[in-house]
């Protein structure tokens, strides 16, 4: 999953995740009528708070390095600095919460297809290709899709690991949010529940899931006109 879209976000999350398999990773967009917006990506592992605050102390856990506030703080800093060069992303900021272990990188976007063209730009640049996500918003018609395709590599990777590291996903989980300032009146994917205020749709898919294909995130949604 790309999804797990992650861009350097995702590297981020897998150098503080190896510590824990109790961590959710929501991805949230808020969309408006004229097709710009608002992103934001969030690593809470506030589940095992006390745990990490013990880890924090250690060099390192299973043969992973134990990142330091320093390592973390460097890493969003990275984000933020991609972020800032990419075309239409504006407003870039970042939170770092060491007491409930939630981290999180928000942004605006004058287009939907800005972020495109930068997870694109951000995945190019990988040896280990992961499946892409993309993002459409047709304004005229009130329609916006979310396209993703899965592809074994992921499940490459995961096998790869050592049967103590697999077990940090476990109990992980990926929850994507998209707000609308319409309301919907349609979305195809069964897995994703629509609120009551018919202005959000949300899904939450558990990290194995995600990994052996089972996690659809496809949707399509159409708004009222």
């Amino acid at each position: 999953m790309k999804i797990f879209t992650y861009l350097k976000f995702c590297l981020l999350i897998t150098l503080i995740s190896t510590t824990t398999s109790c961590f959710e990773i929501i991805e949230e967009v808020d969309l408006k009528s004229d097709g710009s917006g608002t992103m934001a990506y969030t690593l809470n592992m506030s589940k095992s708070k006390a745990k990490l605050a013990s880890i924090m102390l250690l060099d390192s856990v299973n043969g992973f390095k134990v990142p330091s506030r320093e390592d973390i703080q460097n890493g969003l800093d990275d984000i933020v600095l991609e972020l800032k060069k990419a075309e239409g992303i504006t407003n870039i900021k970042k939170t770092a919460d060491y007491d409930n272990f939630v981290f999180s990188v928000k942004c605006d976007f004058k287009k939907i297809d800005n972020i495109n063209k930068m997870t694109n730009e951000v995945w190019s640049k990988q040896k280990n290709k992961t499946p892409l996500s993309s993002y459409f918003f047709d304004s005229s018609k009130g329609s916006f899709k979310r396209q993703y395709s899965y592809t074994g590599d992921v499940k490459k990777q995961y096998n790869r690991l050592k049967a103590e590291n697999k077990k940090i996903f476990d109990d992980a989980s990926y929850t994507v949010i998209y707000r609308f300032d319409k309301e919907i009146t349609s979305q195809n994917n069964q897995q994703a529940k629509v609120s009551k205020s018919k202005k959000a749709v949300m899904q939450r898919i558990s990290a194995i899931d995600i990994i052996n294909g089972k996690g659809d995130i496809n949707n399509q949604i159409q708004l009222k006109k």
